[in-house]
């Protein structure tokens, strides 16, 4: 009997547990994913939408199975074709780095440098 292979979903719904202060809602786009109420990711059962820098989108864009989303300038759409780990890599990468933009700026200005 041969396991099933982790869904883009199980991993994104993993890392969220790890990172905490993730609020997740359920739509019929996805799993919407915010932190202190600032939407940064969309999880569907075949790629996830992520809010990212301007620079770092721009990049993603250049991505194999990127292109925009429509949910804004800064959002990319990844779908993979492949969930290889290649494909998982970039997911948590761009997922995480949607979760630290979102942080609540009140948070940011207490960090030290």
């Amino acid at each position: 009997m041969t396991a099933r292979p982790p869904s883009l979903p199980d991993v994104l719904g993993a890392l969220a547990e790890m990172l905490g202060d993730v609020e997740r809602r359920t739509t019929p786009e996805g799993t919407i994913c915010a932190r202190a109420g600032r939407e940064f990711a969309v999880v569907g059962t075949r790629g996830v939408a992520v809010a990212l820098d301007g620079a770092i989108a721009a990049a993603a864009r250049r991505t194999p199975d990127v292109a925009p989303s429509t949910r804004g300038a800064d959002w990319i759409s990844f779908r993979p074709r492949e969930l290889d780990r290649y494909a998982l890599d970039r997911a948590t990468a761009w997922f995480e780095a949607a979760w630290r933009r979102a942080e609540p700026t009140d948070t940011r200005a207490a960090r030290p440098n």
